[in-house]
């Protein structure tokens, strides 16, 4: 059975968790679970987090050398922003030979940095990408894994049944497809808010989109713009982080980072508003954002 650490508790690692526990095949090589996140340092947030440890049976420990005491495996699930200094605060409560999946969207040059500190520790260092939204798909999430111990890991996945695939035997590798395809997918996202606001706003939404939809009807473009909004309202906050290490990506590979500069603050600006809309149309969406801006 895998003894499982997760370092961070937010959505991810919910999400793999219920999986697991919905899935027969993880359900039979599924062990202990415990946590360790920072929120239980802060008097804000540590009873909700307990809260929800409680009630999906998962240890809440107080300290990383209690969460990873004994385990086999621990899913680094943070922010971007903070994946270095998490890796760094915890490599020493990590076991000889202990893998540790850096599942954070990182650029290859901040995991390669996560990596040094692991392994200097005596831990197996994973890059790991994920490469969809958690949710529906949870722990059939598709990853990508890459690094010396990429196989040992996806060894261990496939008994969680897991969906992962190799890219490579070198860190950087997972990362870097995952920080490129970020430069489309949120980029793609942050020009939706700019011309469906401007668009909304001046009165000519319905022209704009049906002229796209003339030039481009593989798309459904009133639905995916919907889509494209609801992701920057609900994580924008968290792409934004990403975006960072996006452009951090560009600059190490010597090219302009213009654009993800520009996505990231769009993310920003509309995941710190922190609004949402009960009406799922593109129209509510599109007003509840502009409210926010100019009200």
């Amino acid at each position: 059975m895998q003894q499982i650490g997760f370092l961070g508790f937010g959505e991810a690692a919910q999400a793999f968790l219920s999986g697991w526990r919905s899935d027969e095949v993880s359900i039979k090589n599924l062990g202990k679970i415990a946590t360790f996140d920072v929120k239980v340092d802060d008097d804000a947030h540590r009873a909700a987090l307990q809260d929800t440890c409680r009630k999906l049976d998962v240890e809440c420990a107080a300290r990383p050398e209690e969460a990873f005491r004994n385990k086999a495996v621990v899913f680094s699930l943070v922010t971007a922003d903070r994946a270095l200094e998490a890796a760094t605060s915890v490599a020493s409560s990590l076991g000889s030979g202990v893998l540790y999946l850096d599942c954070n969207s990182c650029s290859p040059k901040t995991k390669a940095a996560a990596a040094t500190v692991v392994e200097a520790a005596g831990g197996l260092y994973v890059d790991v990408a994920v490469m969809a939204p958690v949710y529906p798909a949870r722990h059939r999430t598709a990853l990508l894994l890459s690094g010396a111990a990429a196989d040992a890991a996806l060894r261990i996945l496939g008994t969680l049944h897991m969906n992962a695939t190799v890219a490579g035997d070198a860190v950087g590798q997972a990362s870097s497809i995952k920080m490129l395809r970020s430069v489309m997918i949120k980029g793609f996202e942050a020009l939706t808010a700019e011309f469906l606001l401007a668009a909304r706003r001046a009165g000519v939404e319905k022209a704009v989109i049906a002229s796209l939809q003339s030039s481009d009807p593989g798309i459904d473009w009133t639905k995916r713009a919907s889509y494209n909004l609801e992701r920057m309202m609900a994580h924008g906050r968290r792409r934004s982080a990403e975006m960072t290490e996006v452009a951090a990506t560009l600059r190490e590979l010597g090219l302009p980072d213009r654009m993800a500069v520009a996505t990231a603050e769009w993310q920003r600006q509309i995941g710190e508003l922190q609004v949402s809309s009960e009406d799922n149309s593109l129209e509510a969406r599109a007003d509840v954002i502009l409210h926010s801006f100019f009200d």
